[in-house]
């Protein structure tokens, strides 16, 4: 799947998947990030900074600076 969206879309996908995961896990901290990421009437992040973070994001990821490696910690006993 090589296809393009908006900057909107995508922030909207990814309301959508952080939405679906809490809707099946039920963690707090989702809850909380979601509510500040819901849109209010006129269409605005309920969290103005929220959408300055996505925006950062977006530009992070379009310069290739995201490194998505899974980078596995060890924990002491």
């Amino acid at each position: 799947m090589d296809e393009q969206i908006s900057v909107r879309q995508a922030y909207t996908a990814m309301y959508a998947f952080l939405e679906e995961l809490y809707s099946k896990y039920e963690f707090d901290q989702i809850g909380s990030v979601l509510g500040g990421l819901s849109l209010l009437a006129d269409g605005s992040p309920a969290d103005q900074a929220a959408w300055s973070d996505w925006l950062r994001a977006v530009e992070r990821a379009k310069g290739n600076q995201v490194d998505m490696g899974l980078h596995i910690r060890q924990t002491s006993k």
